[in-house]
C-alpha cells in the first residue's frame, strides 16, 4: 500500500497543497480564478499546520484499523476494496461527524455547507494525488508503506545504539530505570 511521506526538512508551510487540493476536490469549476468565487468556497481534503521550519502536511492515514470506519453511523465510510483507502461516499453522509471524532489523527473535517465530511482520499481516481505535483518543494511524497516501515526501524535502532553508547559515557540525563 502506498502512502503519502513528508519531507519535513522541505516543507515550508506555503499550502500551495492545500490550495490545489481544494480546487481540484471541492471545486466545480476546477480553475482557481473560478473557484475564489464559489459559495460555498472549496475545502481541501488536507491541512497544513505551523510554517517555515516547524510546517507540516497532514492528511488521512488510512488506517488499517479505522476506527472512523466503525464509527459511522451511515456507512459512508468505506474501505475501497481494489486501493486499500478509507474514502467518503458523500452522498451517503449524513453531516453527524462522528468520524471526526473517532478519528485519533483529527484528519476528518466537517464541511456543514455541503453536508459531507472531508477527508484525503489519495485522489485515488487520478494518476497522482494533486498536492505531490504541485508541492513546489517536494515535500510530499508517494511511497510504499513497507518501506516507509524499514526506514522506521533502521532509524529507531540507530537511535538506540546512539543513546545506548551516550548512556555508558554518563551523558545521559534521565535514566529511565533501565
Amino acid at each position: 500500500m502506498k502512502v503519502i511521506g513528508v519531507h519535513l526538512d522541505r516543507c515550508t508551510g506555503c499550502k500551495t497543497c492545500e490550495l490545489y487540493c481544494a480546487v481540484e476536490r471541492g471545486s466545480n469549476g476546477k480553475t482557481l480564478l473560478k473557484a475564489a468565487h464559489e459559495i460555498p468556497p472549496p475545502q481541501p481534503r488536507l491541512r497544513v499546520e505551523g510554517y517555515n521550519e516547524f510546517a507540516f502536511p497532514y492528511q488521512c492515514r488510512h488506517c488499517l484499523q479505522a476506527p472512523c470506519l466503525d464509527a459511522c453511523l451511515n456507512a459512508a465510510l468505506v474501505r475501497d476494496p481494489q486501493t486499500n483507502l478509507v474514502v467518503v461516499r458523500e452522498e451517503r453522509c449524513i453531516a453527524c461527524w462522528t468520524c471526526t471524532m473517532f478519528c485519533p489523527f483529527g484528519v476528518i473535517f466537517p464541511w456543514p455547507e455541503r453536508k459531507f465530511a472531508l477527508k484525503c482520499d489519495r485522489c485515488a481516481f487520478m494518476e497522482n494525488p494533486v498536492c505531490l505535483e504541485v508541492c513546489p518543494c517536494q515535500a510530499l511524497e508517494l511511497v510504499e508503506l513497507e518501506d516507509l516501515e524499514k526506514t522506521f526501524d533502521q532509524r529507531r535502532k540507530e537511535i538506540r545504539k546512539t543513546l545506548a553508547g551516550e548512556k555508558e559515557k554518563g551523558l545521559l540525563l534521565l535514566d529511565l530505570g533501565e
